[in-house]
């Protein structure tokens, strides 16, 4: 059987791969932030507040004693605070910060021994040219961020398929959090998730604009 792991599945967007990975018969392991009431749809769940790099090495053991070889994983977990840099409160960078960006390179770090040699990392990021704009400092910075990593870990994992995942609008709990307003032609995040699983079964490699 093959093996699936999701950082961030009780997100929205994890939500979906999950729920997809499973209609195509994976056995899957999800990573959540402890959202109350948050979906369970993976056979094994394990809870990381996606903040402690010792926090993901121990849930990384746990993950090994419950599944085998990896062969898709998702870094789908994410935050973002509106604020204009001299409003932003630090607590509000460092979380995004922590989610964005140092999240993926603790999951990453931790998890590569559990991949299979030609696993595909799919990791979620944002068309970050187009968040350059008055409150979004910093969750631009982090998505920017994300994708010199991404691109300069491709370099270093050459046998592995790693894909930036750049969505554009989608319609999900983050635009509760600030002054913009969702776009009418919002991607569910089924049809995102869709588009993963059929890039994966392409076998690409880099950045996947869903624009």
């Amino acid at each position: 059987m093959n093996n699936a792991l999701v950082w961030g599945s009780s997100g929205s967007i994890g939500q979906a791969i999950l729920s997809k990975l499973n209609d195509e018969g994976w056995k899957t392991v999800g990573v959540n932030r402890g959202v109350s009431n948050s979906p369970q749809n993976a056979k094994h769940v394990f809870e990381n507040k996606l903040i402690d790099p010792l926090h993901f090495e121990e849930t990384v053991y746990l993950i090994s004693q419950v599944i085998g070889q990896i062969g898709f994983m998702c870094y789908a977990a994410g935050d973002i605070s509106f604020g204009k840099v001299a409003e932003l409160a630090p607590q509000d960078w460092q979380r995004m910060m922590s989610a964005n960006l140092n999240g993926v390179f603790y999951a990453i770090h931790y998890s590569l021994p559990l991949l299979n040699e030609n696993a595909h990392i799919f990791i979620i990021g944002a068309v970050s040219e187009r968040l350059r704009l008055p409150g979004l400092a910093g969750y631009a910075a982090s998505k920017a961020g994300l994708e010199a990593f991404v691109e300069t870990l491709g370099k270093e994992e050459r046998k592995k398929r790693i894909t930036l995942v750049r969505p554009g609008a989608v319609a999900t709990p983050f635009w509760e959090k600030g002054p913009l307003s969702l776009p009418k032609d919002a991607a569910s995040t089924e049809k995102v998730a869709d588009k993963i699983y059929a890039a994966y079964l392409s076998g690409h490699k880099g950045k996947l604009d869903l624009v």
